[in-house]
């Protein structure tokens, strides 16, 4: 069984769309069809990590290292996304702010950069507010 065969699979398994679970790890969904069948079998680590996070099974399953999945719990409505390894309590993930400013859909490094140079504008505008 392949990588591609094994994300069908689980994502199958737990009733997770190609839309949802592109979504959830930052690429399209067309993405998701070339990964599950075989037309892309180069998937960046990141990425199978945050397969493997949303599909609740190990990357090592997924690679076909480990012959079983761990058995998968579905995760609760409105808390699909993870924080990032290392991040701090309280910190919100590159993920989490994109999901909540573009609804979860498609979003490039760009547009995401354009919105915290927009952000660092406001918070610019708002300590020179008390000072005039």
């Amino acid at each position: 069984m392949t990588v591609g065969d094994r994300i069908r699979k689980v994502r199958l398994e737990q009733d997770v769309t190609q839309q949802e679970l592109a979504d959830y790890i930052g690429v399209s969904k067309q993405a998701v069809y070339k990964y599950e069948n075989n037309i892309v079998t180069n998937i960046p680590t990141d990425k199978i990590d945050a397969i493997a996070r949303r599909l609740r099974v190990s990357p090592a399953y997924l690679m076909g290292w480990e012959e079983q999945p761990a058995p998968a719990s579905p995760i609760p409505p409105g808390q699909e996304s993870k924080k990032a390894p290392g991040a701090k309590s309280g910190e919100v993930s590159d993920e989490e702010i994109k999901f909540a400013l573009f609804g979860g859909g498609p979003v490039t490094d760009a547009q995401y950069e354009e919105v915290k140079q927009f952000v660092r504008f406001i918070k610019e505008r708002d300590a020179n507010a008390g000072k005039g």
